[in-house]
Order: C-alpha cells, then structure tokens, then sequence
C-alpha cells in the first residue's frame, strides 16, 4: 500500500481494499463468463442473446474499473491478472459445453446472483469497518448487478 493523504486509517484501507479486491476478482471471472456466453450461445433467440450478453458484460466490465479504481485511491495495487482471478474468483465455473440459449441464461443468472450476494455481504463489511466510501462504491455496482440480472432474468420468465 503506497503512502496517501485520504483521511481514512491504514488498517481500514487495507480492510476494505481485501473487500473491494475479493470483487475485482469475482468481477472479472463475471466479465469472462459473459464473453463465453456471447461467443457461444446458438439456437432460437440467438441474435437477440447475443446482444444481451454483450451488453451485460459491458455494464460488468464497468464494474470491474469501478472496483479497481476504489483499490487504487485506497492506496492498494487492483490485482486484475488472470491468475489471481482464476485461483480467488468465488464464482460457479462456467460448463464449457453449455449451447442452448436457456442454458446459457441459466448460468449467467446464477453468476450475476452469487456477485450480487457477495457485493451485499461486502456492502455491510465495509459499512463496518467504517468505510462509508466503499460501502457506496460497493452499493452502486450491486444496485447495476441487480439490474442486469432482471434484464437476464425477463428472457427466463415462464420457462
């Protein structure tokens, strides 16, 4: 952690850049899954999913500079290198061999839902620390994970 002038303790900073870092990770799996996804889908529906998950991981491509950044203004290194998401994502493993829209709905709302679960898990830790900053940052990008899910979520309604 680099010196810095912010007025928050170092044993918070470094608290909260464990949190924020722990959702870089699970964010950039999310944003590789989301590419599987839109590289892979096929069947009935196929253009318009592979619009969807284009866009979706556009929005969590965002999130993830989102987090990196707060690690950064906390003084930490936002350790984004595919090894470290590999070993620390917590997120479901995306099936190679998923084909069909649906499935591939299936599995990207379950992702969405594990990051957003653990975000609101975060936004409390950090709240705790107390890090009033980061439990924002944390809350906008669960609030823009909520909307994607429900966006991935209205293609499932009824099957």
């Amino acid at each position: 952690m680099y010196a810095s002038r912010i007025d928050i303790p170092d044993h918070t900073r470094k608290a909260a850049i464990r949190l924020l870092q722990a959702r870089l990770s699970d964010a950039l799996d999310l944003d590789a899954q989301l590419k599987q996804a839109h590289w892979n889908v096929r069947g009935m529906g196929f253009f318009g999913l592979h619009q969807l998950f284009d866009a979706v991981h556009g929005e969590v491509e965002g999130f993830a500079d989102t987090l990196a950044e707060r690690i950064a203004t906390l003084g930490g290194v936002a350790d984004g290198r595919v090894q470290t998401t590999a070993v620390r994502t917590q997120l479901y493993e995306y099936a190679l061999q998923t084909v069909a829209g649906e499935d591939h709905l299936r599995a990207i709302a379950a992702v969405l839902a594990q990051f957003g679960k653990s975000l609101r898990a975060d936004i409390d830790a950090a709240a705790a620390l107390p890090d009033a900053d980061t439990a924002d940052v944390l809350t906008e990008v669960s609030r823009a994970t909520d909307k994607q899910l429900w966006f991935v979520e209205a293609h499932l309604s009824g099957a």
